[in-house]
């Protein structure tokens, strides 16, 4: 398995330096794909319980009592739910006295607010990159700050996604695993067209020409299934913004600012409308995530605009599509020449702040259980070699909790290549990607927004394009972004 190579991480680094203020967003439209537990194997080394006396190495961990409900993955992930499982009783090993209890609930930024107003939001939960400083502020997420400075491998995180949840220098969240928004192409559509198959370094032509020679509305095809249900719609834009140099806010005065109406804004909503009239989208184009990754998997679309370890997962295990026709695509440049930017995010665990600080700590043990162990490795490669049993594919997250130059990447990047049923990213993909973070304030917001616009540009003729950002930003000025103050 090829992981990020030290150059582009240290690019993804560069673009997070460069990014607002170095805070992070306050929600998300989607995740590479619903968020998920990370499951390796025991931490060999888990350091004793914090007491409520706030010292953490007073209290063996096997006379540590507590009850903590725990992010656990979803039916159809069965995989995952095994993987949990063996996690829970090995847990157990090491803190007896624990008892973990899962909880179905899937983090959603519409719901969180009342489950911690009833207190039933799980002692550990799952969330997404952008939601770091919205939980931080509402006093959604605990302070882990004491806990991760107790760590003793918290300098092999990647910095990439900690980052993320580093609010004015105090952590708030656990990271999981990364993406940068690409594009995923079924190479064989194309070629059953008698068409060319793009470069990698393509632009916004090459994609809209692929498109046309592959989509045939007649039989239900499309050549490219951009989101537009749900607030996925305005983050799978925010990729296209992002390529033309465009920004979503910033911060002007001491007020945040939109920015999203600007020449590169319209231009990224000149070529969604090009896409609507070349007749190359869904004709039921009203797609969420699910659905998107659906029709990509079914064969009812050549491209899809994701993070690319879901649409890759789904196209090789359930649409039973071929590794060789399953190609990742950076998000295409705008113009030849230029940076193939593409939305950057990830998979969070956060501790909730109503729980005592024994279940906190007890929470973070588990959150970080498995991290850069043996068992871990074991547990990957048992994970891989369950999957070839069933003729089917392990595809890894393209950025992970660890350092990708670190000892353990390449341990990991060696497990990787033993099997020919772990899905290879390109050496060329990894040299062309660019992450770039969501905004900084309000993200679901200006996404739910952008989705509006989207749906407009994709069910009538004739829109007003300009008019319809003007709009937009007006009312993601006027209805959020002014009633914040910046320090």
């Amino acid at each position: 398995m090829r992981k990020l190579t030290t150059a582009i991480a240290c690019l993804l680094v560069f673009s997070l330096v460069l990014a607002a203020c170095g805070g992070k967003n306050n929600s998300n439209g989607s995740s590479s794909q619903p968020p998920s537990s990370a499951s390796n194997s025991p931490s060999e080394s888990a350091s004793a319980p914090a007491s409520d006396t706030g010292d953490s190495s007073a209290v063996d961990p096997t006379q540590l009592k507590a009850t903590i409900s725990i992010y656990y993955p979803t039916p159809d992930q069965i995989e995952k739910r095994a993987l949990e499982d063996d996690k829970i009783k090995r847990f157990n090993q090491v803190f007896p006295n624990v008892e973990v209890v899962k909880s179905d609930w899937q983090y959603n930024p519409n719901e969180i607010g009342i489950k911690m107003g009833a207190n039933e939001a799980p002692t550990l939960f799952n969330t997404y990159a952008t939601e770091g400083k919205f939980l931080a502020e509402k006093g959604w997420a605990a302070d882990i700050t004491d806990l991760y400075n107790s760590y003793d491998k918290k300098d092999q995180l990647n910095p990439i996604l900690l980052d993320q949840f580093n609010i004015d220098g105090k952590i708030y969240g656990i990271p999981q695993q990364g993406y940068v928004v690409g594009t995923v192409v079924n190479k064989k559509m194309i070629e059953d067209k008698g068409a060319t198959v793009p470069p990698l370094n393509w632009t916004w032509d090459d994609v809209l020409n692929t498109a046309k020679a592959v989509a045939d509305p007649s039989k239900g095809i499309a050549g490219i299934a951009p989101m537009g249900k749900g607030n996925e719609a305005g983050w799978n834009w925010t990729n296209f913004l992002f390529e033309a140099g465009g920004e979503i806010q910033a911060i002007e005065g001491g007020k945040v600012v939109a920015k999203f109406n600007s020449d590169a804004g319209l231009k990224a909503l000149e070529f969604y409308s090009k896409l609507k009239e070349s007749n190359v989208i869904p004709a039921d184009w009203a797609l969420g995530w699910g659905d998107a990754v659906g029709a990509f998997a079914q064969g009812r679309t050549a491209m899809v605009i994701a993070g690319p370890d879901g649409p890759l997962d789904q196209g090789l295990n359930q649409g039973g599509i071929k590794p060789e026709n399953l190609l990742v695509y950076p998000m295409p440049a705008a113009t030849s020449g230029g940076k193939h930017t593409g939305v950057l995010g990830g998979d969070f665990l956060v501790v909730n702040p109503n729980a005592s600080k024994d279940e906190q700590y007890a929470a973070f043990q588990y959150a970080v259980f498995d991290y850069f162990s043996d068992k871990g490795l074991e547990s990957i490669e048992a994970n891989i070699q369950d999957r070839k049993k069933d003729n089917k594919y392990f595809v890894p997250p393209i950025i992970q909790y660890f350092k990708q130059d670190s000892e353990y990447g390449e341990k990991v990047k060696a497990v990787y290549n033993k099997y020919d049923n772990v899905y290879q990213y390109s050496d060329e993909l990894m040299g062309l990607l660019d992450g770039k973070p969501e905004a900084q304030f309000n993200t679901q917001d200006y996404y739910a927004a952008m989705t509006n616009v989207i749906q407009e540009v994709f069910s009538k003729k004739s829109v007003n394009l300009k008019a319809q950002l003007d709009e937009a930003a007006k009312t993601v000025q006027s209805k959020f972004f002014d009633q914040i103050k910046v320090e």
